[in-house]
């Protein structure tokens, strides 16, 4: 396609004001990738702190490398739904976009494996029948407090903990039972958001093969709203959930994926309405 026009907006300046937000919030996604490794850096100190297997890594950095692929399959679609007229991509440019988008989607599956067994790990636990959380101090163990979040168990913090204690089998962390039902209710939330973003990238990945094909038929197009409608709002109950439970960063990382999607679909709505209006104006 052209570059987006400024038709749907109704002057330049809107235009402009549009293309501004547009970037500035891409930018601010490209910046979660670093503040999600900040947060898994630290989990790192009480999870595998040890030392760290290679098989490891995607459960330890799942959000960093889900956030980093996303981010690079953002600038994909925009490039090819925005920035890059229709005639160039073909040859070398068209299958090197193509070979990238498909090594995220490689990492996005490896990520969604990660918070699959961050799941399964916050169910293999052990309970410690008739142990006092206090007495557990000076042993080199640490308490779950929220979801990726762990203090040390110390004479200060042990007093928070529940009288029904879990252990976390394979690792020195303790939780009661309610911080562990919500830690678990969270890693469920990671779950289904990733899977939703997974079913989001599926319908724009056909929609744009379609369109480029020419054969983008209205059929199709009615099925995909349908779909988009179902994934949206569940990524938009997952934001709702993280805002009410979750961390800060989570929330807002969620949002503003929504709102950078919605730039997305504006451009892929533009695409099709200039192609159309070429095919009426062609004789």
């Amino acid at each position: 396609m052209e570059p987006v026009n400024n038709s749907l907006f109704g002057s330049d300046a809107r235009y402009r004001a549009f293309t501004f937000v547009k970037y500035a919030t891409y930018a601010l996604l490209s910046l979660n990738v670093y503040l999600f490794l900040q947060e898994e850096l630290l989990a790192l100190d009480f999870t595998f702190a040890g030392g760290i297997e290679p098989g490891q890594i995607i459960q330890s950095f799942s959000a960093t490398i889900d956030t980093a692929a996303w981010v690079l399959l953002l600038l994909l679609f925009e490039l090819e739904t925005s920035v890059l007229d229709d005639s160039k991509l073909h040859g070398w440019l068209k299958w090197t976009l193509h070979g990238l988008r498909a090594l995220c989607y490689v990492a996005v599956a490896y990520a969604f494996s990660g918070y699959y067994a961050e799941l399964t790990t916050l169910y293999n636990v052990a309970p410690l029948t008739g142990v006092d959380g206090c007495s557990l101090v000076g042993q080199n163990f640490s308490m779950l407090v929220d979801m990726d979040e762990y203090v040390p168990v110390d004479t200060t913090s042990c007093l928070s903990l529940g009288p029904e204690l879990l252990r976390i089998n394979g690792f020195d962390i303790v939780a009661d039972t309610e911080t562990l039902r919500a830690a678990q209710y969270l890693a469920w939330t990671d779950i289904l958001n990733s899977a939703a973003w997974i079913g989001v990238v599926l319908v724009l990945e056909i929609e744009v093969r379609l369109q480029l094909r020419g054969t983008l038929s209205e059929k199709i197009m009615g099925i995909n709203k349908f779909f988009k409608l179902l994934v949206y709002s569940i990524l938009f109950f997952a934001a709702v959930y993280w805002g009410l439970k979750g961390s800060f960063l989570d929330f807002w990382d969620a949002c503003l994926w929504l709102f950078a999607f919605i730039f997305i679909e504006m451009n892929v709505f533009e695409w099709q309405h200039e192609t159309s209006q070429e095919e009426l104006a062609s004789p």
